[in-house]
Order: structure tokens, then sequence, then C-alpha cells
């Protein structure tokens, strides 16, 4: 299952997926069952987190950055 799969499913495009990430980025990993600490807003911070617990590969998201041209 690919990370655009797990975030929005079927239903949604990567953009639609991104904008709500902006908007809320704990909150809506949250609901896709990724665990982020109490309080924590920061995306670098959320991003070391989900790398380090290993609840996101690196590599996968070394890939989504390439994809988003922000490498």
């Amino acid at each position: 299952m690919g990370l655009f799969d797990k975030l929005g499913g079927q239903q949604q495009n990567p953009q639609q997926i991104l904008k709500q990430l902006q908007q809320d980025p704990a909150g809506m990993l949250k609901q896709k069952g990724l665990t982020i600490p109490q309080g924590m807003t920061n995306p670098q911070q959320i991003v070391n987190h989900l790398i380090s617990s290993g609840q996101i590969p690196n590599a996968r998201l070394q890939q989504v950055l390439q994809m988003m041209g922000r490498r």
C-alpha cells in the first residue's frame, strides 16, 4: 500500500491530501492510524517521528518528496 493510499485512499487525489496535511497534519495522520505524540505540530518533527518510529520508511518518504520536487 502506497503512502497516498494510506493517507487518502482511492477517494482523493494527492493535491487534496496535501492540502489536508497542511491544514492539520497531526490530526489527519492520526485519523489514518499513525501515532503522533500529543502537542506535536511542527511538520518536520512529525516526519522525523514517523521515520524514527518506523511508521513510514525513510525510503518511501524520499520517493514522495522526489515526486513532489522537494528533494
